[in-house]
């Protein structure tokens, strides 16, 4: 039982910082399709609501000040706006388990100064449908024979 604690807190605290670790470290696990889903959600909604409310919080209380002058036209930041022009924030929350990590589309999102329910709302159900899509498609490729006899 400490062992299975151990090794879900671990992929938990790994999704806090990068959501495709979920799935992959849950299958690799052992774990059922449930399980990978709730730790990987977990993790990233933990993430979205820290950043969320963590960063109106230093807002307030710090002066940051960032010494580095940054190019705010990188090649990047004009893809995040097309995203966002086109889609708006469903389109961020649709894109940051992939592209972005949590930290990052909850960063824009906030940037974009989106109402924080519909951040929780949009990174929810864009977390459990990427966790449900990625774990489903990483069981099925695990259970073709060739790759399963490659992998032991």
């Amino acid at each position: 039982m400490i062992s299975y604690l151990l090794k879900f807190l671990a992929i938990y605290f790994t999704c806090l910082f990068k959501f495709v670790a979920g799935p992959i470290l849950g299958s690799a696990a052992g774990y059922s399709l449930v399980e990978i889903v709730l730790v990987t959600v977990a993790g990233m909604m933990t993430t979205v609501f820290f950043i969320t409310y963590l960063g109106d919080w230093v807002k307030a209380n710090w002066n940051v000040k960032v010494t580095k002058k940054k190019n705010k036209f990188s090649k990047k930041n004009r893809r995040i706006v097309k995203v966002w022009q086109k889609f708006g924030p469903i389109g961020i929350a649709a894109i940051t388990p992939i592209l972005l990590t949590p930290i990052g589309g909850t960063i824009i999102m906030s940037a974009f100064r989106v109402e924080k329910r519909k951040v929780f709302t949009y990174m929810f159900l864009s977390s459990l449908i990427w966790a449900l899509a990625l774990g489903v498609s990483i069981q099925q490729i695990l259970s073709i024979p060739l790759i399963n006899n490659l992998l032991g």
